[in-house]
């Protein structure tokens, strides 16, 4: 079984559980969650929200006319750079 068979096999109940998951980092069991496994959860996400959910309801939505005539927001679209921190590598020793 492939990729692809089984988000097509996914029940929205496993659905639930993978996304749980991902949000706690660990399985329902207690047991943590690799990055391998953190991954592939979060392909399969949103695999199936592609497959079974409209683009608003789907994971990482962003409603980008909800702003629409306020004055804080311009009308245009802009591309904003996200810059990520590691906060790991600024803790002095």
């Amino acid at each position: 079984m492939n990729f692809n068979d089984m988000i097509d096999n996914l029940t929205p109940e496993i659905y639930g559980r993978i996304k749980q998951a991902v949000e706690l980092g660990k399985w329902p069991n207690g047991v943590r969650l690799t990055s391998e496994q953190t991954e592939l959860c979060l392909q399969a996400i949103i695999a199936y929200d592609y497959a079974n959910k409209t683009e608003e309801q789907r994971v990482g939505f962003i409603d980008r006319n909800a702003h629409t005539g306020c004055d804080s927001k311009v009308e245009e679209l802009e591309h904003e750079t996200v810059k990520w921190v590691d906060n790991v590598s600024q803790v002095k020793h």
